[in-house]
């Protein structure tokens, strides 16, 4: 039998600009939506509330100014990575995370096999 897993996804609205050499573009907004996946432990609830906590955040922010994505390009990259390490720091077991920028580009993080 195989593993089974719990996603919840939830949509934000953000703006976010590009200012890094190689990668310069104007200020401008998404409709984004993320994506987790988890380990069933904790329940859905618990889930919800993490992914909701994060979503909280961004949501109707510039996402040049979030603390965690300092220093980089907040791109749909970043956000999936930020997303991953946030609900690890708050004890969830993170299989995969998906933020989707558009209808048609999304990007995923995911822990490599140990």
């Amino acid at each position: 039998m195989g593993t089974f897993h719990l996603s919840i996804r939830r949509p934000f609205v953000a703006d976010h600009f590009h200012d890094l050499p190689g990668f310069v573009e104007e200020r401008h907004g998404h409709n984004w939506e993320a994506e987790v996946t988890c380990g069933l432990a904790g329940g859905e609830s618990a889930l919800a509330g993490a992914l909701d906590a994060w979503v909280g955040r961004m949501d109707y922010s510039l996402l040049n100014r979030q603390e965690t994505l300092a220093g980089r390009n907040p791109t749909a990259e970043s956000l999936a990575q930020d997303l991953f390490l946030f609900l690890e720091a708050d004890g969830r077991d993170v299989v995969r995370v998906k933020i989707r920028e558009k209808a048609n580009y999304w990007a995923s993080c995911s822990r490599e096999a140990r």
